[in-house]
């Protein structure tokens, strides 16, 4: 029996599948989906079975070593879909079966030396015999860490023969086991022994006297020492006398063990929320892959609508995943899901352990969930019998990978939706104009919330134009009205949110003498100033550096602190308003596992008056003293070179707004602005997305953007710029020759920042609505410069990217 094997080297030469024989004590056992380890080249490498045949073309044949997995795990429809995903991403296929599973099941290779012959290496290389003092191999990383004076010596070595090098496979991923203890005899024999046992052994009789007064009960030898203080030193010994005995058992790592969450019943839905409902539960019963978007306003219940779903969806004993993203995955959101349905939930997301998540992931394969809640990775649940996929926030951008495979969950739902013959559900209040001009063309089915599902209202906004503020002599950065409000519900006990997309005290430090801004000494970006640290940082490749006293320009002492970041604002509240119990998150707070949650805890117990933050505050929280919402600057995303600047700022303004006013206490909202007449700003203060709609789809329209062009963007990268020009010129001229004359070529342009990392950017991009030889140029064009890219050049092709800086 020959299996068709992906080796674990994301290369274009080895794209494809290679032929190994499978050992005859395996050929019942090996099947399609497996990992195994295999000989390739000198080295052993982790590879992937994708198929199984009787014969091979090829006489002599390299032989499977080790199966790593007791079950497949990539199901058929999994390897179906990884071979689509490199097809339509241009990826290597082992780089889409990678992106499948949690990250602990990539392989570990460790290279280790060998000492073929130790009396020979002893004559010729006397010096190397203590790496050999207690075996025959050591590891290549600890010589390289603690020996670096005897590497010339290994690799003379290595080229007479005398060592060898060998790269093993480690399988990281493993289940925890944890040890159980029970009783191995009656309760009478544990009594006698109890009688008989020297009178010093104290602590082996208390072991003794829990078994015997709790008789058929086993518990786990840390439970034992930790919650009823008895020696395990005592428990080993009672074992080695064959009283007790203690089994090694498999445990599921539960990031959720210590919390205690009440059921929660369904709620009764509204009549719009029934209308809704009808046609989902319909394809969920018929099997039909119908595609509906969800538009329905913040509050309007969208999660009671999913979890109703998933409840039928259950019952026909089928099982849901529900996307969410990694920013509004919190625990809020969580509890909404395991209240409802307790342990038939999985979750994925960032804050877990990778432990933690590779027993979620187990959960999924083997059956013992129904429903997987996670961010963008968890739409490749190993499920077999799928029944609804549900993308919240489908409009999103985290749900567009930026690296290999560069897919969009999107796409990947609509594949799965085909492959189960199950309906797809996307949610928004704010959808991306590419999924609402589906829905207009009847492609998706609308279904339309309008109201609060309390029937409470919108939120009143009102828009603040900083330009006046600024003319009538406030340079506060809390306009008066907000200051105002922000004192009035600091008086009644009300909570209050602060919105600003910006984390750091200073967006930059300039010299006010020469006018020089410090800048990161690799990227072509400010540094930001954190005055925590009092570091300036470079958010793009983590440069840290010391403030300079003077400038390094002129050596002027003018330096100055100009914009403003979440930790200004929490300076500038601590002193204008210290009654005022502040909480600021974002990236810098909430890094530690668990933070995010521990700072939105101690809000929902009302430990903390004000919550200030970045956009991980603008979805999915829901706090019922929230009353009043404040954007200190709603134009920071707004200017950015990006043609989806205008839909990022009204989907986050909206977003944002919605967490007022969500239960009995009315809520209000105030958006401080520059460019107030904006009509992203203005219609997301009436709550307008039909109007923003129209307006966004004209002006997309006239330049030539989705949803009436495709795009594909190139990117390539190098430390000489000019090489990356003259090679970016070459693309574009590839392009111009190959693809028709309705695809319209933009560049090599640099984009908006030129430099990260030291590598200096060119783009190259195209707009298109139909053109059959897009792909196969463009895989060209990656296989080529493949091949002659060694030289330091690196190349991206991302096909409907959603970031163009």
């Amino acid at each position: 029996m020959i299996a068709e094997v992906y080796v674990d080297i994301s290369a274009k030469p080895v794209n494809k599948p290679f032929d190994y024989r499978i050992p005859e004590s395996l050929e019942d056992f090996v099947r399609p989906g497996m990992r195994v380890t295999v000989p390739f080249g000198r080295t052993k490498r982790l590879g992937f079975v994708t198929g199984l045949k009787d014969a091979s073309s090829f006489t002599r044949l390299k032989t499977i070593e080790h199966v790593i997995d007791e079950r497949p795990v990539l199901t058929e429809e999994l390897l179906d879909l990884g071979r689509w995903l490199a097809d339509t991403t241009l990826c290597p296929a082992v780089t889409a079966y990678m992106a499948m599973l949690p990250a602990i099941m990539r392989a570990d290779y460790q290279k280790k030396l060998i000492a073929e012959d130790r009396d020979r290496l002893r004559e010729r290389y006397p010096q190397l015999m203590p790496l050999f003092s207690s075996g025959k191999s050591v590891n290549w990383a600890e010589v390289v860490k603690n020996h670096p004076e005897w590497l010339k010596a290994v690799q003379r070595a290595l080229r007479d023969g005398m060592l060898s090098a060998q790269l093993l496979v480690r399988n990281q991923a493993k289940a925890k086991k944890i040890t159980v203890v029970s009783a191995a005899v009656s309760a009478d024999r544990l009594h006698e022994a109890l009688k008989t046992l020297d009178g010093r052994a104290k602590r082996q009789k208390e072991v003794l006297r829990f078994f015997i007064e709790n008789e058929e009960r086993s518990e786990t030898l840390a439970r034992l020492a930790a919650h009823w203080h008895l020696s395990q030193s005592a428990v080993h010994r009672l074992t080695e006398k064959g009283l007790l005995k203690e089994d090694s058992v498999e445990q599921f790592r539960d990031p959720d063990a210590d919390r205690k969450r009440k059921r929660t019943r369904e709620l009764p839905l509204t009549e719009e929320q029934g209308r809704a409902i009808a046609p989902i539960v319909q394809a969920i019963e018929e099997g039909s892959d119908r595609i509906f978007l969800c538009h329905g306003v913040t509050g309007s219940g969208k999660t009671e609508l999913y979890l109703q779903a998933i409840r039928r969806v259950i019952a026909l004993g089928k099982q849901a995943i529900v996307l969410v993203p990694e920013i509004s995955l919190t625990p809020q959101m969580v509890g909404r899901f395991k209240s409802r349905f307790g342990e038939a939930v999985a979750v994925m997301h960032s804050g877990l352990s990778r432990g933690e998540k590779y027993d979620e992931w187990r959960k999924m394969r083997e059956g013992r969930v129904s429903v997987a809640v996670g961010a963008r990775s968890a739409v490749f649940a190993p499920f077999n019998h799928i029944g609804l996929i549900i993308i919240d926030e489908e409009h999103e951008t985290s749900y567009k990978q930026e690296d290999l495979p560069r897919y969009h969950a999107r796409d990947v739902v609509a594949r799965r939706g085909r492959y189960h013959h199950c309906p797809v559900v996307l949610g928004s209040a704010t959808p991306s104009l590419e999924s609402f001009a589906r829905a207009q063309k009847k492609v998706y089915t609308l279904l339309t919330l309008k109201e609060r599902f309390n029937h409470r209202p919108l939120p009143p906004v009102r828009i603040i134009d900083l330009r006046e503020e600024m003319r009538s002599g406030n340079h506060s950065m809390f306009s008066r009205v907000l200051f105002e409000k922000m004192r009035d519900r600091l008086k009644k006990r009300e909570q209050i949110v602060l919105f600003l997309n910006r984390r750091g005290f200073s967006t930059f430090v300039m010299c006010r003498a020469c006018g020089t801004v410090i800048k990161c000494p690799h990227c072509d970006i400010s540094l930001t100033y954190h005055r925590s640290s009092h570091r300036l940082k470079c958010h793009y490749c983590g440069h840290e550096e010391h403030v300079p006293e003077t400038c390094p320009s002129c050596g002027s002492e003018s330096m100055r602190y100009f914009g403003t970041g979440t930790q200004k604002v929490e300076a500038e509240l601590n002193r204008l308003l210290p009654e005022a119990r502040v909480i600021r998150m974002d990236v810098d707070t909430t890094r530690k596992k668990g933070g995010h949650e521990k700072l939105l805890r101690q809000f929902g117990e009302h430990r903390a008056d004000i919550l200030l933050g970045t956009q991980m505050i603008a979805k999915g929280l829901d706090f019922p003293k929230v009353t009043l919402v404040g954007v200190l600057a709603a134009d920071s995303m707004l200017h950015l070179p990006d043609f989806r600047a205008s839909e990022k700022t009204f989907q986050l303004l909206t977003q944002v707004s919605g967490r007022a006013g969500r239960h009995e206490l009315p809520g209000e909202v105030v958006i401080q602005s520059y460019t107030p007449d904006h009509y992203a700003i203005v219609d997301a203060a009436r709550h307008d997305y039909e109007r923003f709609y129209r307006q966004e789809m004209r002006l997309r329209h006239r330049h030539g953007y989705p949803p009436f062009y495709y795009l594909a963007l190139i990117n390539l990268t190098h430390p000489e710029p000019y090489k990356a020009a003259e090679t970016a010129e070459r693309i574009a001229s590839i392009l111009k020759k190959n693809l028709s004359d309705s695809a319209r070529i933009f560049g090599p342009v640099v984009p908006a920042i030129a430099r990260i990392k030291d590598r200096y950017r060119y783009q190259c991009m195209v707009k298109y609505k139909r053109e059959t030889a897009l792909l196969p140029v463009l895989r060209k064009i990656a296989d080529h410069f493949y091949q002659t890219g060694k030289d330091g050049l690196q190349l991206s092709i991302d096909l409907n990217p959603v970031v163009l800086m």
